[in-house]
């Protein structure tokens, strides 16, 4: 967690205080002490004494009934958005954009970064005694979504997923069966359009490690391509795995390559963008660029790059958008903390990027990024 090493240096008392004092202001009525010491796992004499020295500072009041409550004063909600924060170029460009955002926000942003931890107790539990108004999730791996949500809605604190669908958690991020179909629409014009039509194999390039919801965007691309020529792709389909990582997505696909009879026509639908330059390094180590089209998903820095090369295999990918998602996520984080309605789910904007319009979404475009 950004900041956690302060912990060490903190003052127990101190940390004790604030527990009682942020548990008065999250409370939605007036709470009594032993209510207090429930919520905080602090004994009642300790309570008191918290109670007494924050009523003296003029923190907190006591009621006629002898329950307590905060007084109020200015302080900045706080919110908390845990993910790996580097690792992978999408995610990165989440994270800055969340930081841009929160300085005009009015919101105080905690990053915690999990890495690839498999279940950071400690650090959820730091956030939770942090006194986090409102959790943004964002984890690849959707067993660790499930895990990490589950801890966060038992205490009743408002969630954000993204990304990843969650029972009890607001949505944000991509219609995965929509994206999908984007792909599937453009594979099959780019077939009809230069080969008549005509192909032999379409390749999903899939990620085991992903949540299955996402999975939904090689579903929407079957559908697409089917719909665009008039056709039942799935008879063509080859499953492969490639991990959501370019060299994995690279071996993968010279395997598949290397099975075919020379001269196949391969359409590759990939699963990210890390994904896809996999499948490019592929079909240029083995030269050839005139049998294959391959459509990523994303829109990151590196698959724009390969888009301005005239002569790539990758002919579009699916724009997500990541430096506009701070300013939305900490818009919809205000919202849910204000307890307002707010829907079940938002999607961001899908933009199919593609050579013709490559310059007009990213004017600072060009193949010179991927030396």
């Amino acid at each position: 967690m950004a900041g956690s090493k302060t912990r060490h240096y903190g003052s127990g008392t101190f940390d004790k205080g604030l527990d009682v004092l942020e548990s008065l202001e999250r409370a939605p009525e007036p709470l009594r002490i032993h209510d207090i010491a429930q919520l905080t796992g602090l004994d009642r004499a300790a309570v008191f004494r918290l109670l007494c020295t924050l009523e003296d500072r003029g923190y907190i009041e006591r009621l006629t009934d002898k329950r307590y409550r905060a007084k109020n004063r200015k302080r900045m909600p706080r919110v908390s958005y845990i993910a790996p924060l580097t690792g992978n170029p999408f995610r990165e460009e989440v994270t800055r954009s969340l930081q841009r955002a929160a300085a005009n926000s009015g919101l105080q942003l905690e990053l915690v970064d999990t890495g690839d931890i498999e279940l950071p107790r400690d650090q959820i539990d730091a956030v939770l005694r942090s006194g986090a108004e409102a959790v943004i999730l964002f984890q690849r791996r959707g067993s660790l979504a499930h895990l990490l949500a589950d801890r966060f809605l038992q205490e009743q604190i408002p969630l954000i997923s993204v990304e990843t669908p969650i029972a009890g958690a607001l949505y944000f991020g991509g219609n995965n069966y929509r994206a999908g179909l984007l792909a599937g629409e453009t594979l099959g014009t780019f077939a009809r359009r230069q080969w008549q039509g005509n192909f032999d194999k379409l390749v999903l390039l899939e990620s085991s490690l992903s949540a299955a919801a996402t999975m939904a965007r090689l579903t929407g691309t079957v559908e697409g391509l089917n719909t665009t020529l008039n056709i039942d792709a799935s008879t063509r389909v080859i499953h492969v795995d490639g991990l959501a990582s370019s060299e994995t997505s690279r071996a993968a696909c010279l395997r598949v390559f290397k099975s075919l009879p020379r001269r196949s026509k391969v359409l590759i639908s990939c699963f990210n963008d890390l994904s896809a330059m996999g499948a490019v390094q592929a079909v240029r180590t083995l030269g050839i660029a005139d049998q294959v089209a391959i459509v990523g998903q994303n829109g990151t820095a590196e698959a724009r790059a390969e888009l301005a090369l005239a002569s790539s295999p990758l002919i579009a990918t699916v724009a997500y958008f990541p430096e506009r998602y701070g300013e939305e996520l900490l818009k919809l984080a205000s919202t849910v903390i204000a307890h307002q309605k707010t829907p079940l789910a938002v999607y961001v904007d899908h933009i199919l990027l593609n050579r013709a319009n490559l310059r007009r979404y990213y004017p600072r475009t060009s193949a010179s990024s991927l030396k």
